[in-house]
């Protein structure tokens, strides 16, 4: 009987043993079918077929139809997904505390944002300066622009005396934005609205009007039409905007894709930066003081990304990147700006260097192996002293006007949700100001970092965050995230989604890739053009370090990016799909051939290059774009590509090709979806209702595939009973 019973128990273990997968029942997907067209191109005399090309048009029935039927059978395949709900439930429930901003002074008034918990959108409230907090009154809510959220508010900016305030809002997610001119005492809209305005700040000049940046309306669709001559335009109040005085941009010898005008604090110069890609920069200047004075060339090519952070009188402190891959500040007079005669103020050091100014000094924050270190300089470039910061991960917000005592910064990283610390900026000193409520215990939680080995051998940071006591086993649910590429670097943030996540039993890994900011420059440089390669050889190392090291194993690894993080997914799942279980490629840059014929796209050159480059560089970017390495008869991850229908900065047109080159091409039974979010775009701006749903289908899909059946949580909850 004994025996009977040992090998009862022992099938019982085996059976427990095996890979969830077989207990979860497969849902069958027939997938919309989409037609092929025989549009080819021609590239060095290489023909290149290019059979959905159709689905660019964003204005047509038929891909009004396409998306329609592709969202049915996404949204079909995961209402079937049993515990989509449950996740959905714990999202809403986990994002409903109150999150405030730093509070911020302008004239008469203390300014903050505010979300009660589950609002669409941040609301801005107000109360008078020196007066309790308590008082605060609801100033402008972006809640009451349209019931859905789907009108958001984007950038706002107050004259100088705090009693007008330019602010832009963006419908359904585009990045075209209109700007509205309010009386802040009377809450009232005062001048007619602008319009047509596309990747723009508002700077004022003193009372009477500001600086703001825009394209010529471009002819055909506004989502998808290529946009690539910027113009600094200014506005004097009182006046229509086609009276608008044209400063900079336009000239038919001279295009600048990206072009930026702004105001000194003491309201002396106008800064202008043109650019022709998102990297580097021209730099000019213009006295404001002086009537119709002339714009002083600084500098006149685009090798360096360089700006005027500060002035004292004539004396320009100037951050840079020239000579300096890591950053320095330099310091100049106005009357002889050319960099021969620029002067070390804060030299370059091993670490990045992001500036900043308040309260009368400097704030020098640095990138340590992508966590913040703050030093404190006077205006004679004396070290007064470290910030002390309440632990390790990413502090911001070191900024304030020239007469303020005090400042506000923030402080998070994986597991601590970000907290608001005051500064006293004469005495150094820190104490918490607010500190969110939320039900998340970060004492269960653990987050360190490692260093790996690439392909060529380049070290490589990887910040694995998970529940304390996680098991090596192999069979822990993993996400991977990556983005690569713009000199932007990934420092430690929280996420509810990703807090979510981790209550799962859910491992999140976030590698540092070459082709981000983390190290600069020469990092930057690492990973762009003919050197792209790198940023997928490093993310492929990250993803077999979790699985040699027993995080994780193929069977539960997801990898997910967005943007050009979209591209590294979609061009690691090609590469590798043996490697990942799930492919979660969001608003990617997928079709490597045609990226810079939409809207900006073209701006993006000097990190991708472009096909029509040379032959070399065709060949490189054919080579590993996504839409066109999807091959017949490999058996790819499960996938779901996501979009916004009104993305007009990677057109969505990228996402619905690749999808539809999946669905052609899959070989086996892993689902390739395409989940299309409508009146959405690139994702600023995203209602937090749609944000939660989008998240509970990404989990959804990605547990359902890595084969569970019920929430990995609640397995391990049955197991311990």
């Amino acid at each position: 009987m004994k025996k009977i019973l040992l090998i009862a128990l022992l099938l019982s273990i085996f059976a427990s043993c095996k890979n969830e997968s077989e207990s979860v029942k497969s849902i069958t997907v027939k997938y919309p079918e989409t037609k092929k067209v025989d549009t080819v191109d021609t590239y060095f005399g290489e023909n290149v077929k290019d059979p959905y090309r159709w689905l660019e048009d964003d204005r047509s029935s038929e891909t009004e139809a396409w998306v329609k039927s592709q969202n049915e059978t996404t949204f079909g395949y995961l209402d079937n997904i049993p515990y989509r709900e449950e996740l959905k439930d714990r999202l809403t429930k986990l994002w409903n505390y109150e999150k405030i901003g730093s509070p911020f002074k302008e004239g008469d008034y203390t300014y903050f944002y505010k979300n009660d918990g589950l609002q669409n959108q941040y609301v801005i409230y107000r109360y008078k300066n020196d007066a309790d907090p308590k008082t605060a009154e609801v100033f402008l809510d972006p809640n009451t622009f349209k019931e859905d959220g789907t009108i958001s508010l984007g950038g706002t900016s107050f004259s100088k005396d705090g009693k007008t305030l330019a602010y832009s809002i963006s419908e359904g997610g585009s990045d075209w934005r209109k700007i509205l001119i309010m009386n802040v005492e009377t809450k009232e809209i005062i001048e007619d609205t602008l319009v047509d305005i596309k990747f723009s700040g508002m700077s004022w000049y003193k009372n009477e009007g500001f600086y703001y940046s825009s394209y010529d309306k471009p002819k055909g669709s506004e989502l998808s039409a290529k946009t690539d001559q910027h113009k600094v335009y200014y506005h004097k109040l009182g006046t229509k905007q086609s009276d608008d005085e044209l400063i900079y941009g336009g000239t038919a010898d001279e295009k600048h894709r990206y072009i930026y005008g702004g105001v000194t604090e003491d309201d002396r110069y106008l800064i202008i930066t043109p650019r022709v890609s998102t990297s580097g920069n021209k730099l000019y200047i213009k006295d404001l003081s002086v009537p119709n004075s002339p714009l002083v060339e600084i500098l006149d090519h685009t090798d360096s990304d360089s700006n005027i952070i500060e002035n004292v009188g004539s004396k320009l402190y100037i951050m840079t990147n020239l000579g300096a891959p890591n950053r320095r500040v330099v310091t100049v007079d106005a009357s002889n700006p050319a960099p021969e005669n620029w002067e070390d103020f804060i030299p370059e050091t091993e670490n990045v260097l992001s500036p900043s100014t308040g309260g009368g000094y400097f704030f020098a924050e640095y990138m340590v192996d992508a966590v913040s270190k703050v030093l404190q300089y006077d205006y004679d470039g004396k070290l007064v002293r470290e910030v002390k910061l309440p632990g390790v991960g990413s502090a911001n917000g070191f900024g304030a006007k020239k007469e303020e005592k005090e400042l506000y910064y923030s402080f998070t990283n994986y597991i601590t949700p970000g907290s608001i610390y005051k500064y006293d900026i004469e005495k150094g000193t820190s104490e918490l100001y607010r500190k969110p409520n939320i039900d998340f215990n970060t004492d269960d939680y653990e987050s360190k970092q490692i260093f790996y080995t690439s392909k060529d051998g380049t070290k490589v940071p990887m910040i694995i965050t998970h529940k304390k006591g996680l098991k090596l086993n192999g069979k822990n649910p993993t996400i991977l995230y990556g983005y690569g590429g713009f000199n932007i670097p990934l420092t430690p943030s929280f996420s509810i989604a990703n807090a979510v996540w981790m209550e799962q039993g859910g491992i999140y890994a976030v590698a540092n890739l070459r082709g981000g900011g983390e190290y600069g420059k020469a990092w930057h440089d690492a990973g762009t053009k003919m050197k792209k390669q790198n940023v997928f050889d490093d993310f492929i190392a990250a993803g077999e370090y979790l699985i040699n090291n027993k995080y994780t194993s193929s069977d539960y690894l997801a990898i997910r990016g967005g943007s050009n993080g979209g591209l590294l997914v979609g061009a690691t799942m090609t590469q590798r799909p043996d490697l990942i279980k799930v492919a979660l490629p969001a608003v990617g840059v997928l079709d490597m051939l045609r990226y810079h014929t939409f809207t900006a796209g073209a701006g993006w050159a000097y990190d991708y290059g472009t096909a029509e480059d040379n032959k070399e560089m065709f060949e490189y970017l054919k080579g590993y774009s996504p839409v066109h390495n999807v091959k017949a008869g490999v058996e790819y991850p499960a996938t779901m590509v996501t979009t916004g229908d009104h993305d007009d900065r990677v057109v969505p047109a990228h996402s619905f090709k690749f999808a539809a080159e999946l669905q052609s091409k899959q070989t086996g039974d892993n689902p390739t979806l395409i989940r299309i979010e409508t009146d959405a775009g690139h994702g600023a701006g995203t209602p937090v209702s749609k944000t939660i749903e989008q998240y509970a289908d990404i989990y959804g899909f990605t547990l359902y595939n890595m084969g569970f059946d019920v929430l990995p949580s609640k397995t391990k909850e049955k197991v311990k009973g």
